[in-house]
């Protein structure tokens, strides 16, 4: 029978004695029957041999079993159960022991020998003793929300700002959701620094044993290293990238993995690595672990690549970060107090908070990870970290932060944006002046007053009228277009009303989206001004003949009757000198008199009488021309300037959500 070996999870299998000779995740409880106990005992001899090959094959699978031993490098403990195959029911029996559990998941069968040299299968038991599933992360209330209102951010801007722009924000959502489906009983922890800073030094002192490579060459560390405090963090270790190859489990102890259960801690090569390599392994990393220990020391914890290009850009990271000055044992007297005080400083320069007096912020401690001094300070406060299960969501919290930090100047305003009423009112204003609405008034209440006058004025003076209407054209009735250089002066007015309006809009906004308010008030300005003249013609010219007031009849019956008085006075006094009446000049002469200065005292007093209803009508008909070009200017610029306005604040709000500001109803 061929002998498989169980391959688990590889990164979090102790690799102790104990789970080689049982099987990390399942136990194989054999059920003998009469026959195979009698058949041991006829053959004592056999039996002796039997338990020389067993013996020897499990001190081979014992061989590199111990802490700090790769898990899933079983190979050793496979060959030792293939050599403990005999013959016998015996040695097929060891040989299972030896190579730990069934991986297929069926029930085994075993071929027994009897005495009589027939075989029988004897069923055998499975039973599965690998962990429960561990919990995924659970983000609360509040970051669920930033992170909703970050994803419709990306979502309501993808049309409006570069790819380039949102990448980090849509990095942030991938890993966060990425992150939200591993574990959240396990913390992540990275172990960063410098060249001969001390970091595989401090990493095999939290573990307990020698895990990370140290010594005098550089570098040393040439690719990460996990070790893994508990089961369950094989996920975890697979988005980091690290192979089953560098997967460590630390001394198995029962106190360190009580203060310490949950801890994923990554040995990183050095950050200022000449190999490129060992670089981006650490800026990916550093991307994906839920805290970082970075690793000074006395000579180089003020170097200028380390703030610059880490601790600084970080600073938001405080509440996940440590920060160990090691090697304190080169430093004579008070001199470690010394320096640590001054990378305190440092750190504070570089906008870092200080975890000091409860506050939260950066863990700062001095160590020695050769002697072994602060190792105990350091364990303690990472127990504590570990145990309150949340620095996976810290993380992603503060790179939402960063993410907001960065956006800043695209979706922030200094002032209030939108188009006041003012400005409104001034477009429609200009736009008004361009198609002449105000000329237009004017001259329907002069149209309205020749109407008038025509029909109360004396029939000489309308008589001279409509000579002089014979002329040239009359007033009031020319359509509202303009010459050639009176359009394009208009033009010009409807070009610089959609200038100044785009410009009052985008005031206090940002330069995207200034931009696209700006594009959308150019768009709507196309044929504006071709719309604008088909309304003046429609809405600016008087139709038909101005409405006649009611005293308007009274008015002509009145003028008609000084008109009859001087006629009659005119043939009573060419009859007196003809002779054909008796000479009196007294009644010709008044009723003359009366008609030629009747007529135009009424014409006068129909003058009086018609102003109020001219204005009126130019009033009126100004209004239309204005509410005409309004509503064109309205619905070509206006409305498309306010549905950017409104997609931007729209897009405010959500950006202030993933600021965590809170946003009022109103």
């Amino acid at each position: 029978m061929t002998a498989v070996t169980d391959h688990t999870d590889h990164a979090d299998q102790p690799g102790d004695d104990d789970a080689r000779k049982k099987g990390p995740d399942r136990e194989i409880v054999r059920k003998e029957g009469p026959d195979r106990e009698e058949g041991r005992k006829e053959r004592p001899d056999r039996e002796d041999g039997r338990k020389e090959k067993g013996s020897s094959g499990r001190g081979t699978a014992e061989t590199g079993s111990g802490a700090g031993a790769e898990p899933g490098s079983g190979s050793g403990s496979g060959s030792g159960g293939a050599d403990a195959v005999d013959s016998g029911p015996g040695g097929a029996a060891d040989s299972a022991d030896a190579v730990g559990g069934w991986d297929d998941g069926l029930i085994a069968r075993r071929v027994s020998a009897t005495a009589e040299g027939h075989t029988r299968p004897v069923p055998e038991t499975v039973v599965d003793h690998r962990p429960p599933a561990v919990p995924p992360l659970a983000y609360d209330g509040p970051l669920r929300s930033r992170l909703d209102a970050l994803r419709e951010l990306v979502g309501l801007s993808r049309t409006r700002l570069d790819s380039r722009t949102l990448a980090e924000a849509g990095q942030v959502l991938d890993e966060a959701a990425a992150r939200r489906r591993l574990s959240g009983q396990h913390t992540v922890v990275a172990i960063a620094g410098a060249t001969g800073s001390g970091k595989s030094q401090l990493f095999n002192a939290l573990a307990g044993v020698a895990i990370s490579e140290t010594g005098v060459r550089r570098p040393t560390t040439a690719a990460p290293i996990a070790c893994s405090w508990s089961d369950g963090a094989a996920g975890l270790i697979d988005r980091l990238g690290i192979p089953g190859r560098l997967r460590r489990r630390p001394l198995q102890s029962a106190e360190a993995e009580a203060q310490l259960r949950g801890l994923v801690l990554v040995d990183l090569p050095d950050h200022d690595s000449a190999a490129v390599q060992h670089r981006e392994h650490v800026d990916r990393i550093l991307a994906l672990v839920d805290a970082v220990i970075w690793v000074v020391d006395p000579e180089k914890y003020a170097d200028a690549v380390l703030h610059e290009r880490y601790l600084r850009p970080m600073a938001g990271h405080a509440e996940v970060t440590f920060v160990v000055l090691n090697q304190v044992d080169r430093l004579p007297g008070e001199a470690a107090d010394q320096v640590l005080d001054d990378l305190r400083r440092l750190l504070d320069e570089d906008g870092i908070a200080l975890g000091e007096y409860g506050e939260p912020g950066a863990t700062v401690l001095a160590l020695s990870a050769l002697s072994g001094d602060g190792i105990a300070e350091l364990r303690e406060a990472l127990g504590h970290f570990v145990a309150e299960r949340g620095a996976a969501a810290r993380r992603i919290s503060a790179d939402v932060d960063a993410t907001a930090a960065r956006l800043w100047p695209v979706y922030a305003n200094r002032r209030q944006a939108g188009l006041s009423e003012e400005a409104r009112d001034e477009f429609a204003d200009r736009l008004a002046d361009a198609v002449g609405a105000t000329a237009a008034g004017e001259a329907a209440e002069r149209a309205w007053r020749r109407n008038a006058n025509r029909a109360c004025g004396t029939p000489w003076l309308r008589l001279w009228r409509w000579y002089q209407d014979r002329r040239e054209p009359a007033t009031g009735r020319l359509a509202v277009r303009t010459y050639d250089d009176e359009e394009a002066t208009a033009r010009q007015r409807v070009e610089q009303a959609v200038r100044t309006v785009a410009e009052q809009a985008t005031d206090g906004l940002p330069a995207p989206w200034a931009q696209a308010v700006r594009e959308a008030a150019v768009r709507g300005s196309q044929g504006l001004c071709e719309a604008l003249d088909e309304l003046a013609v429609r809405a600016g010219t008087p139709v038909g003949r101005p409405p006649r007031p009611g005293w308007w009849p009274a008015a002509v019956l009145a003028q008609a009757a000084m008109t009859l008085l001087q006629v009659v006075g005119g043939l009573w006094l060419l009859a007196q000198v003809i002779g054909i009446m008796s000479p009196n000049l007294g009644v010709p002469v008044l009723l003359m008199v009366i008609g030629i200065v009747g007529g135009p005292a009424v014409e006068w007093a129909c003058g009086l009488a018609a102003n109020g209803p001219a204005r009126r009508y130019g009033a009126e008909a100004e209004r239309r021309l204005r509410e005409a070009a309004s509503g064109c200017g309205r619905a070509r610029v206006l409305d498309p300037v306010a549905a950017e306005l409104l997609r931007y604040r729209e897009v405010r709000e959500q950006f202030l959500r993933v600021s965590g500001v809170t946003v009022s109803a109103g």
